[in-house]
Protein backbone atom coordinates (compact mmCIF):
# COMPACT_ATOMS: atom_id res chain seq x y z
CA UNK A 1 0.00 0.00 0.00
CA UNK A 2 1.47 3.43 -1.28
CA UNK A 3 1.69 6.18 1.57
CA UNK A 4 -0.71 8.88 2.22
CA UNK A 5 0.85 11.98 -0.06
CA UNK A 6 0.61 15.07 2.62
CA UNK A 7 0.88 18.23 0.33
CA UNK A 8 2.19 21.30 2.31
CA UNK A 9 1.75 24.64 0.62
CA UNK A 10 4.50 27.38 2.03
CA UNK A 11 2.70 30.54 2.73
CA UNK A 12 6.65 32.04 2.07
CA UNK A 13 5.60 32.17 -1.79
CA UNK A 14 1.68 33.40 -1.16
CA UNK A 15 0.80 36.78 -1.45
CA UNK A 16 1.43 38.35 2.30
CA UNK A 17 -0.82 41.87 1.53
CA UNK A 18 -3.92 39.38 1.88
CA UNK A 19 -2.94 36.06 3.94
CA UNK A 20 -5.88 35.47 5.44
CA UNK A 21 -7.74 34.82 2.26
CA UNK A 22 -4.17 32.80 0.61
CA UNK A 23 -4.86 30.71 3.82
CA UNK A 24 -8.41 29.87 3.00
CA UNK A 25 -7.71 29.65 -0.66
CA UNK A 26 -5.02 26.84 -0.09
CA UNK A 27 -7.08 25.09 2.37
CA UNK A 28 -9.92 25.10 -0.18
CA UNK A 29 -7.70 24.10 -3.12
CA UNK A 30 -6.75 20.25 -0.92
CA UNK A 31 -3.93 21.09 0.95
CA UNK A 32 -3.50 19.06 3.83
CA UNK A 33 -0.97 21.14 5.84
CA UNK A 34 0.02 25.11 6.28
CA UNK A 35 4.01 24.95 5.70
CA UNK A 36 5.43 28.32 7.74
CA UNK A 37 8.98 28.99 7.54
CA UNK A 38 10.06 31.06 10.51
CA UNK A 39 13.14 33.32 9.69
CA UNK A 40 15.40 35.13 12.12
CA UNK A 41 18.34 36.82 9.55
CA UNK A 42 20.96 34.94 12.04
CA UNK A 43 20.48 30.98 11.26
CA UNK A 44 19.15 32.26 7.84
CA UNK A 45 19.81 35.45 5.46
CA UNK A 46 16.41 36.34 5.78
CA UNK A 47 13.64 37.63 7.69
CA UNK A 48 9.99 36.35 7.67
CA UNK A 49 7.64 36.73 10.58
CA UNK A 50 6.58 34.96 13.88
CA UNK A 51 4.80 34.38 16.65
CA UNK A 52 1.96 37.48 16.13
CA UNK A 53 1.54 36.87 12.53
CA UNK A 54 1.24 32.87 13.31
CA UNK A 55 -1.35 33.71 15.84
CA UNK A 56 -3.74 36.15 13.92
CA UNK A 57 -3.78 33.74 10.83
CA UNK A 58 -4.96 30.51 13.00
CA UNK A 59 -8.57 31.44 12.74
CA UNK A 60 -8.72 31.15 9.01
CA UNK A 61 -8.41 27.31 9.07
CA UNK A 62 -8.26 24.06 10.78
CA UNK A 63 -5.63 22.63 9.06
CA UNK A 64 -2.25 21.91 10.57
CA UNK A 65 0.01 24.63 11.10
CA UNK A 66 3.48 22.53 10.06
CA UNK A 67 6.05 25.26 11.44
CA UNK A 68 9.75 25.30 10.64
CA UNK A 69 11.72 27.26 12.73
CA UNK A 70 14.76 28.50 10.95
CA UNK A 71 16.04 30.40 14.16
CA UNK A 72 18.56 30.01 16.43
CA UNK A 73 18.13 28.92 19.32
CA UNK A 74 14.64 28.11 19.05
CA UNK A 75 14.12 26.48 22.49
CA UNK A 76 13.83 30.20 23.73
CA UNK A 77 10.65 30.29 21.97
CA UNK A 78 8.96 26.92 21.74
CA UNK A 79 6.30 27.72 24.06
CA UNK A 80 5.54 30.83 22.16
CA UNK A 81 5.03 28.69 19.10
CA UNK A 82 2.93 26.18 20.73
CA UNK A 83 0.45 28.74 22.00
CA UNK A 84 0.47 30.07 18.58
CA UNK A 85 -1.51 27.78 16.72
CA UNK A 86 1.20 25.14 15.49
CA UNK A 87 0.53 22.00 15.58
CA UNK A 88 3.97 20.79 14.33
CA UNK A 89 7.00 22.41 15.05
CA UNK A 90 10.28 21.33 13.25
CA UNK A 91 13.38 22.42 14.22
CA UNK A 92 17.15 22.30 13.07
CA UNK A 93 20.08 19.86 14.01
CA UNK A 94 22.94 22.76 13.35
CA UNK A 95 20.35 25.57 15.31
CA UNK A 96 20.93 24.27 19.07
CA UNK A 97 23.55 22.79 20.88
CA UNK A 98 21.33 20.52 22.76
CA UNK A 99 19.04 18.64 20.60
CA UNK A 100 17.68 16.26 22.07
CA UNK A 101 16.86 18.52 25.09
CA UNK A 102 14.93 20.83 22.52
CA UNK A 103 12.80 17.76 21.03
CA UNK A 104 11.43 17.38 24.29
CA UNK A 105 10.79 20.78 25.39
CA UNK A 106 8.28 20.46 22.07
CA UNK A 107 6.85 16.98 22.86
CA UNK A 108 6.29 18.50 26.33
CA UNK A 109 4.18 21.23 24.68
CA UNK A 110 1.56 19.09 23.11
CA UNK A 111 3.07 19.14 20.03
CA UNK A 112 4.21 16.82 17.14
CA UNK A 113 8.52 17.36 17.00
CA UNK A 114 10.09 17.29 13.35
CA UNK A 115 14.25 17.99 12.91
CA UNK A 116 15.53 19.43 9.87
CA UNK A 117 18.84 18.81 8.27
CA UNK A 118 20.56 21.38 6.08
CA UNK A 119 21.66 19.92 2.66
CA UNK A 120 25.04 19.16 3.32
CA UNK A 121 24.18 18.00 7.09
CA UNK A 122 24.84 14.19 7.39
CA UNK A 123 21.91 11.61 8.32
CA UNK A 124 24.18 10.27 11.49
CA UNK A 125 23.00 13.45 13.36
CA UNK A 126 19.66 11.57 13.34
CA UNK A 127 21.18 8.49 14.90
CA UNK A 128 20.49 8.66 18.58
CA UNK A 129 17.41 10.73 18.30
CA UNK A 130 15.32 10.12 15.16
CA UNK A 131 12.91 7.39 17.54
CA UNK A 132 12.11 10.38 19.57
CA UNK A 133 10.77 12.21 16.15
CA UNK A 134 7.62 12.15 14.63
CA UNK A 135 9.10 13.62 11.14
CA UNK A 136 12.52 14.69 9.40
CA UNK A 137 12.43 17.20 7.02
CA UNK A 138 15.47 17.53 4.44
CA UNK A 139 16.21 20.30 3.26
CA UNK A 140 16.82 19.70 -0.80
CA UNK A 141 17.57 23.68 -1.25
CA UNK A 142 19.48 25.86 0.97
CA UNK A 143 17.43 27.56 3.39
CA UNK A 144 16.77 31.55 3.79
CA UNK A 145 14.94 32.29 0.27
CA UNK A 146 12.32 30.46 -2.65
CA UNK A 147 12.66 29.41 -5.57
CA UNK A 148 16.03 27.53 -5.89
CA UNK A 149 16.93 24.83 -7.70
CA UNK A 150 16.11 20.97 -6.09
CA UNK A 151 19.19 19.46 -4.89
CA UNK A 152 19.73 16.06 -6.38
CA UNK A 153 21.78 14.51 -3.40
CA UNK A 154 18.66 14.51 -1.37
CA UNK A 155 17.23 11.92 -2.90
CA UNK A 156 20.13 9.25 -1.41
CA UNK A 157 20.00 11.56 1.94
CA UNK A 158 16.20 10.24 1.89
CA UNK A 159 17.17 6.97 1.30
CA UNK A 160 19.58 6.96 3.67
CA UNK A 161 16.84 7.92 7.10
CA UNK A 162 14.61 5.33 5.94
CA UNK A 163 17.36 3.07 6.79
CA UNK A 164 17.31 4.36 10.24
CA UNK A 165 13.65 4.04 10.75
CA UNK A 166 11.40 2.81 7.83
CA UNK A 167 8.21 4.29 9.33
CA UNK A 168 9.05 8.09 10.01
CA UNK A 169 7.44 10.58 8.09
CA UNK A 170 9.77 12.69 5.54
CA UNK A 171 8.99 16.12 4.73
CA UNK A 172 11.01 17.38 1.74
CA UNK A 173 10.89 21.06 1.20
CA UNK A 174 12.55 22.96 -1.71
CA UNK A 175 12.29 22.90 -5.44
CA UNK A 176 9.31 20.68 -5.35
CA UNK A 177 7.31 20.04 -8.50
CA UNK A 178 5.60 17.79 -10.53
CA UNK A 179 8.73 16.44 -11.89
CA UNK A 180 10.88 16.06 -8.53
CA UNK A 181 7.96 14.74 -6.47
CA UNK A 182 8.24 11.66 -7.97
CA UNK A 183 11.70 10.91 -7.37
CA UNK A 184 11.31 12.01 -3.65
CA UNK A 185 7.99 9.63 -3.27
CA UNK A 186 10.02 6.73 -4.43
CA UNK A 187 12.81 6.83 -2.62
CA UNK A 188 10.60 6.94 0.74
CA UNK A 189 9.08 10.67 1.42
CA UNK A 190 5.64 11.32 1.86
CA UNK A 191 5.22 15.08 3.15
CA UNK A 192 6.00 17.73 0.46
CA UNK A 193 6.63 21.73 0.88
CA UNK A 194 6.07 23.66 -2.11
CA UNK A 195 5.89 26.94 -2.51
CA UNK A 196 6.76 29.10 -5.66
CA UNK A 197 5.34 25.34 -7.61
CA UNK A 198 1.87 26.39 -5.80
CA UNK A 199 1.37 29.86 -5.83
CA UNK A 200 2.46 30.89 -9.42
CA UNK A 201 -0.74 28.80 -10.74
CA UNK A 202 -4.00 27.32 -10.32
CA UNK A 203 -4.08 26.11 -6.66
CA UNK A 204 -6.11 23.39 -6.84
CA UNK A 205 -4.29 22.08 -9.95
CA UNK A 206 -1.51 22.41 -8.70
CA UNK A 207 -1.89 20.51 -5.29
CA UNK A 208 -3.81 17.81 -7.77
CA UNK A 209 -1.05 17.62 -9.98
CA UNK A 210 1.50 16.58 -6.94
CA UNK A 211 -0.89 14.42 -5.17
CA UNK A 212 -1.73 12.44 -8.78
CA UNK A 213 2.25 11.62 -9.05
CA UNK A 214 1.61 9.09 -6.34
CA UNK A 215 -1.83 7.30 -8.19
Amino acid sequence: MKNKIIIAPSILSSDFSKLGEEIKAIDNAGADYIHMDVMDGNFVPNLTFGVPVIKSIRKYTDLPFDVHLMIEKPERYIEEYANAGADIITIHSESTIHLHRTIHQVKNSGKKVGVSLNPSTPVDVLKYIIEDLDMVLVMSVNPGFGGQKFIESTIEKIKDIKKLRSNIDIEIDGGITDITIKRCIDAGANIFVAGSYIFSGNYSERINKLREINL
